[in-house]
């Protein structure tokens, strides 16, 4: 697997405007202050994705009373991110990043191998930014079962040092 960049804790987040779900361009810079969890995923309405993208939202008062930010990041457009975020009603929101500039600069965009095919896309991930703008946390391979709740427990756990 080829990597398109390797982010570090300590490292100042990639900057990033994109566009969301509200219609909004969502800066990183706008967020500064805050806690933001940025996790990148494939693809809307897809099994992993859609489990995934629920447990975020299932969760989003945990989320809010941590004071973080919770921000989904997929090369599909903001169209289809809008159906998606309605069918689930998914409250936080979801950017476009047509051509992954910002998922390449956070790494994520990778050469895969699925049964001796290659191809590039979106390795499932999450980043953790503290209000500085500095990660704090990756969590790489992002396996569905139990991430929402490991990331919740490690943002609870880094309030309370």
């Amino acid at each position: 697997m080829v990597r398109t960049r390797v982010l570090r804790v300590g490292d100042l987040a990639p900057a990033f405007a994109l566009p969301s779900t509200s219609g909004e361009v969502i800066r990183l810079e706008q967020l500064r202050g805050r806690r933001v969890v940025v996790y990148f995923y494939p693809k809307d309405d897809t099994p992993g994705c859609t489990k995934e993208a629920c447990g975020f939202h299932a969760e989003s008062a945990a989320f809010a009373r941590l004071g973080v930010v919770v921000v989904g990041v997929s090369g599909d457009s903001v169209e289809s991110h809008q159906r998606f975020a309605k069918k689930f009603g998914l409250a936080f929101p979801l950017l476009s990043d047509d051509g992954f500039r910002v998922c390449k600069a956070y790494g994520v965009y990778t050469k895969k191998s699925l049964y001796g095919r290659t191809s590039w896309g979106i390795e499932r991930t999450t980043v953790v930014i503290d209000e500085d703008g500095r990660i704090t946390a990756i969590f790489p391979k992002v396996r569905v079962d139990g991430h929402i709740q490991a990331l919740l427990n490690a943002l609870t756990a880094s309030v309370a040092e």
